[in-house]
């Protein structure tokens, strides 16, 4: 991933994760993180060249904020 694509989607994370994990999946905050890259002209093959899974990065960010699984 670019140093633009991980920015942004570091950015984003802080900006859209809940706090605490909630009934929301996962899922949807990947696609809802891509589209916003979309938006600022960034492109998945951007950012998912590196990180791979968008969905596991998240998921690996929420628990981090939990301070371990979420489930």
């Amino acid at each position: 991933m670019s140093t633009r694509g991980f920015n942004f989607l570091d950015k984003w994370m802080a900006e859209h994760l809940p706090d605490a994990v909630t009934d929301d999946p996962v899922t949807d905050l990947a696609d809802q993180a891509m589209r916003a890259a979309d938006k600022e002209g960034i492109s998945a093959e951007e950012i998912s060249e590196e990180v791979g899974s968008v969905f596991e990065i998240i998921l690996e960010a929420m628990q981090s904020r939990e301070g371990g699984t979420t489930g």
